[in-house]
Formats: C-alpha cells, structure tokens, sequence
C-alpha cells in the first residue's frame, strides 16, 4: 500500500518483525484522482482510528459506490480483480486509518479450526464501510500491544490476530470464491516487483529479470501480475516512469532533457510523445501548468 496510497505514512515505534502480520497507518487528505488498488492474495482490514469521510470504490470501468465512514468503521478487502478508489474527508479533521494485513498461515489455520480439517483455502466477502464490534475491539488491542506497550509481546500480538482470522471466517465467509487463491499474486512479490520496478526506471525494461524477482515463469508473472494490477508489467513500468518525471518536473528545475534520462528515455523526442501519450500534454505544458 505504500506504492499506491497518497496519504502519509505515520511511523511506528520499532518493533520486532511478526510473521503473518502487519500493521501500517496513513493520514489521509481528501483525493479526487482515482488510485488503482491491487488484487493480491492476503485479505486486508482498514480500519478508521479518526475523522470521517465519503468513500467511493468501483471495479475498474464500473459505477462508483460511496461509503460514509467515520471512526470504528472497517473495510474487508479479499477482492479478486484490482478496483479504483478515491475520498473526500469531512470538515477539517485528520481522516487516520489502520490497515492491517493477515497471513496465509492465519487464515488457513482459522478454517481448519472453524470448518474442519480438512477445509478447503477460503476467501471473504469485500465490506465496505461497516460496524462490527468484535473487530474493533480486537484492532485496538492488537493498536495497544504494537503501539502503546514498551515490549510488545508476539505471543500475545499472534493470538489476538488468530481469534481476529476465527471471527473473519466465521461472519464473513464467500462461499462462492475459495478457488480464487491459486491465482492471486502474493503481496510480498508484488512488493518486490514494483520495487525493483522504481529501482530500474532508467534502465531497459525486462520481463525476464521481474519473473525472476517474482519467482515465476514469464507468462505466469505476466498473468498474475496483470491480474493485480489491471495492467501488464511493461505498461506498469511506464507508469511508474510517467509518475517519477511528473514528480521531478513539478518539485525540481532540472531540464526536461535531464528528466527523460533519469526516468529511461535517451531521446528527448520519444520522452515528450510518451509522456504526452500518457499524461494528456507535453513535459513542457505538465510544467507550465
């Protein structure tokens, strides 16, 4: 999410790293421009620590659907297919969320408790903008024990985040998608591909090299890849490049000819008609405007 959310990251205080968790936590501005969330295996939980706001989300060409949210709402994400989401937050408050990823482990071992042994992978319904007690009483345990507690205990964290998995399969199971998992991309790979996506953007682009780094075939990372995202990995990698040069032409003075070669372009011809053919307008008028 770090990739893909403009809100503000809040910093945690260091903590031992805990296997099939993780927390993170943003402060959000009203944003009007739509941002492409990936489909990725792991269910995640939003959930809103402070302020309100108008929540819209669609499937991608879809119809939007608004959501009020305000503070104790959660969000259950295990969608299949990337979606578009933007907000506008409420008077002048701090619209402050939790977001916080399950692992695999979890989940499974929470359907062999709830379903038997023998139970089959499992996935949840997508929830927006809901209420539920149990789950915010145990997201503010799990906020106390990674935040507020000096030695924070992974015992007591993973038992917390096994009874939250328990309740997740018990209220809010799709009985309709348990075969979607074998072809959902892993969040970790996604992360690793798109970082090493912006570590290269002026370099080439190579499938081979990101297939490696996603521990896939070629076609298999190309599928799964643009099953997360909506896009293929090369028109991934021009976005990326288009969004570091918007970045550099509006908060630096470097040269036009300067930004294409730091985003991968030799040519500054081939930089202006991409951008162009991407952004809506030449460098030069991105820049003036």
């Amino acid at each position: 999410m770090l990739h893909y959310l403009p809100g503000t990251p809040q910093t945690l205080p260091p903590r031992p790293q805990m296997q099939d968790v993780v927390m993170l936590r943003f402060s959000h501005q009203s944003i009007v421009e739509p941002i492409l969330v990936p489909a990725v295996v792991e269910p995640l939980l939003v959930w809103v620590l402070a302020g309100a706001a108008r929540v819209e989300e669609r499937a991608l060409g879809g119809q939007w659907v608004a959501s009020e949210v305000k503070t104790g709402d959660f969000f259950l994400t295990n969608t299949g297919e990337p979606y578009e989401m933007r907000w506008q937050t409420h008077g002048c408050d701090a619209f402050e969320v939790m977001h916080l990823y399950l692992g695999l482990p979890l989940i499974d071992q929470a359907a062999r408790e709830v379903l038997g042994e023998h139970a089959d992978p499992v996935t949840f319904l997508d929830v927006s903008g809901a209420r539920d007690e149990r789950i915010s009483f145990l997201l503010e345990q799990l906020r106390q024990e990674f935040i507020d507690e000096r030695q924070p205990s992974p015992l007591f964290a993973h038992s917390l985040a096994q009874a939250l998995a328990v309740h997740l399969v018990r209220r809010y199971l799709d009985p309709n998608r348990s075969a979607r998992r074998s072809n959902a991309l892993q969040a970790y790979k996604l992360r690793r591909v798109i970082e090493a996506m912006t570590e290269g953007l002026a370099a080439d682009f190579s499938l081979a090299n990101l297939a490696r780094v996603a521990q896939l075939s070629e076609y298999h990372f190309s599928r799964m890849f643009k099953r997360a995202t909506g896009l293929s990995p090369s028109q991934y990698f021009i976005r990326l490049r288009m969004s570091r040069a918007r970045h550099l032409l509006l908060e630096t003075d470097r040269s036009i000819i300067d930004v294409g070669l730091e985003v991968g372009y030799s040519s500054p011809s081939h930089f202006s008609q991409v951008f162009r053919r991407e952004v809506g307008v030449t460098p030069s008028a991105y820049r003036r405007a």
